[in-house]
């Protein structure tokens, strides 16, 4: 990232300091389209639109608020980003990388983060969850491109992207709410337009169990600046070609509506398994 983005990433922390007080975020909660109404779980919240932080991107995308908000949910201070940004509306992976290290500047240490996805993997269901145990990124430029900025990893490790002792966290949680957990690899595609069948054969070749147009920008970013990640997809859509039908966006949004009860228990959950010690 060019070292302008970053200063401005301080700048913009320090404003939100100004704002918040003494509260400072423990998780980073990235919301992903239809999924915005987990941010309404956060007690004593104080919501900011992005309007009103100078130099913040606006969410352009169906189902995404557009707002940050801070409070308290299951026991640790968040900070949820209602509405995340996308490579497809314009922005590069600076802008798509601010608000992690924004967050990592707060003092946040885990990215809590969550997507809507087409599912590849022909065993599975719209409606289904998988955790992110990997991703696949063939395509477009790394939010680490540019200057590196002090204190950070030039060739960060990408092995671990997602923290593995958190995968137990989320195993244990959709046990105990009894919810049947998928496990698998994202592969992100640029967008806006969904993949091809072609392309989700070459995907599923490749070893994606999901597609979608987002979270490894972030995901990068967040392990750049040393933070733990726990990722999810909610499977709202077979990818393309698994059905003899169109993809739209109605079926992601009405997808993510039907899972609203089922996932927001399993993110309370998981939030919870972090404040009784899963952190590693």
């Amino acid at each position: 990232m060019t070292a302008q983005s970053f200063a401005h990433s301080r700048a913009l922390a320090a404003k939100l300091r100004e704002r918040l007080g003494p509260f400072s975020p423990d998780v980073l909660l990235i919301l992903g389209s239809g999924l915005g109404f987990l941010a309404g779980e956060a007690k004593d919240a104080v919501s900011i639109p992005y309007a009103e932080l100078p130099g913040f991107p606006t969410s352009t995308a169906p189902g995404h608020e557009g707002r940050l908000v801070f409070g308290r949910m299951a026991g640790r201070q968040v900070m949820v980003m209602q509405g995340r940004f996308h490579g497809y509306e314009g922005y590069d992976t600076d802008t798509l990388a601010l608000p992690v290290y924004i967050a990592a500047a707060l003092g946040a240490r885990t990215l809590l983060v969550t997507n809507a996805a087409g599912a590849v993997n022909t065993a599975w269901a719209p409606g289904d969850v998988m955790l992110i145990t990997d991703h696949i990124k063939l395509f477009g430029d790394s939010p680490l491109r540019g200057p590196n900025p002090p204190g950070h990893d030039r060739f960060p490790d990408m092995t671990f992207c997602y923290t593995p002792s958190l995968f137990e966290t989320a195993r244990r949680a959709a046990q105990k709410l009894s919810i049947p957990l998928r496990e698998g690899v994202y592969m992100v595609f640029p967008g806006p337009q969904y993949e091809t069948p072609a392309e989700i054969r070459a995907a599923r070749a490749l070893g994606a169990d999901a597609v979608g147009m987002s979270t490894v920008p972030e995901v990068i970013a967040a392990r750049h600046a040393g933070m733990d990640v726990l990722g999810f997809s909610l499977l709202s859509n077979m990818a393309a070609g698994v059905l003899p039908q169109k993809l739209t966006e109605r079926e992601v949004l009405d997808t993510a509506a039907a899972a609203r009860p089922v996932f927001s228990r399993l993110v309370i959950a998981c939030l919870e398994g972090l404040g009784a010690g899963f952190v590693p």
